[in-house]
């Protein structure tokens, strides 16, 4: 089988790092490129310092089939990514001139028009040589350059710029996962268990991941753990959550399919 591509994400911001914001595009990426067949195998949050990006970026590139950054497309002064892109790459970074042309179109359209001022023109400028991502959510776009793809940080407009730039990632073989659960288990009780599952399935990735349940007047009511096969093959997963099963009743559990509720 061949083996899937992979990726990185770059999540630039520090109002990230500062906890003013929270990211919210970590979870929505890893979910739909492991959908995908691209899993992601690195996330990174850097803050808004040049050299840091550049380093970073030249960094994974490398490494990666595919890099995706969140974050520093704006108008502002502290929106450097697409600069930063550009410098990574070694090449100008100039107005975009089809892209400066829609957006000053998208702006004079509106009630009341909206100045296309120097800042906005900032979201139309891009590494020479960069294929805008356009989407539905707003005329600025995101962009790719070689094997980084730079979308923004406002979640739903990168989740836009996503399901635009999808069609043309190459996919490889989609990531499957089977979970089983079961309460009153812990993890002290079954790590040596689930360690030889692991290892009679050393193409999944097995995890456990403990779980608690906390509602009514009283407070805490228990917990469990719920335990993960996760590949690319989709059988083998089906093997491994039934070895689970079997474990997780051997230690006089209940095991139940899917994730705790």
């Amino acid at each position: 089988m061949t083996e899937n591509p992979t990726a990185c994400l770059l999540i630039i911001g520090n109002e990230v790092l500062s906890g003013r914001t929270r990211d919210a595009n970590l979870q929505f990426l890893a979910t739909r490129l492991g959908e995908m067949g691209i899993p992601l195998r690195e996330a990174r949050v850097i803050p808004d310092i040049e050299t840091t990006i550049i380093a970073t970026l030249n960094e994974v590139r490398a490494r990666y089939t595919h890099v995706f950054t969140t974050g520093g497309i704006g108008p502002t002064h502290d929106d450097i990514t697409s600069e930063c892109v550009a410098k990574a790459f070694g090449v100008p970074w100039v107005v975009h001139e089809e892209t400066r042309r829609i957006m000053a179109a998208d702006y004079a359209r509106r009630d009341p028009p909206v100045e296309f001022n120097a800042a906005r023109l900032r979201m139309a400028t891009l590494p020479l040589g960069a294929t805008p991502i356009r989407c539905e959510m707003t005329s600025a776009p995101g962009f790719t350059m070689g094997n980084v793809h730079v979308m923004a940080g406002v979640p739903r407009i990168m989740q836009s710029m996503f399901d635009a730039l999808a069609p043309s990632l190459a996919r490889g073989t989609p990531v499957v996962s089977r979970t089983v659960h079961a309460l009153g288990i812990y993890e002290g009780n079954i790590a040596a268990a689930l360690e030889a599952i692991q290892a009679r399935f050393p193409a999944l990735d097995v995890g456990s991941y403990p779980f608690y349940r906390s509602h009514g007047p009283q407070g805490f009511t228990g917990g469990g753990v719920a335990l993960v096969a996760k590949g690319t093959d989709a059988a083998a997963c089906d093997e491994a959550a039934a070895a689970i099963t079997e474990m997780l009743r051997g230690l006089g559990a209940e095991p139940v399919q899917g994730e705790p509720g």
